[in-house]
């Protein structure tokens, strides 16, 4: 729970970070956007998942790296959908309500709310492990092809 609340945080904090600076020096790039904004969401996704293991080690709790995969890649696509839906100053708000509603939605075996408390379920769950994939490459689909939203 505790590596998930700090992967939500990370997630949350680099949201800032998808949102253009400026849609004119967007359209005048040598290099298209849309490789450079993909690599970029990856980026986040990996610096999130990389920094809470190191963190939970050196405080001498066991860290889950297949946990710590699937949250962090589901979280970075949240956050990247947020931005291309929300614009770069509010691309936090879909992993804040995604969490907040898996905290308050009681855990039941039903597909639907397995879906909805995805970041909960142990690794290795299918239900939790499809939805982080589906949010990961819509997320970042969506980011890379659209941007942010202006």
């Amino acid at each position: 729970m505790a590596g998930t609340l700090a992967l939500a945080a990370g997630a949350t904090a680099l949201a800032v970070g998808l949102g253009g600076q400026d849609l004119a020096l967007d359209r005048t790039a040598a290099i298209r956007w849309m490789p450079r904004r993909a690599v970029h969401v990856l980026l986040c996704g990996v610096l999130i998942g990389a920094v809470l293991p190191g963190a939970l080690v050196l405080g001498g709790q066991p860290a889950s790296l297949a946990l710590v995969v699937r949250n962090s890649a589901g979280l970075m696509g949240l956050v990247a959908l947020g931005a291309a839906w929300c614009g770069g100053p509010y691309a936090w708000l879909p992993p804040f309500a995604s969490l907040s509603l898996a905290l308050v939605v009681p855990p039941a075996p039903d597909p639907a709310t397995q879906v909805l408390t995805w970041m909960l379920l142990p690794p290795g769950t299918t239900a939790g492990t499809w939805t982080a994939l589906v949010l990961a490459v819509a997320g970042t689909a969506v980011y890379a092809v659209g941007g942010p939203r202006r």
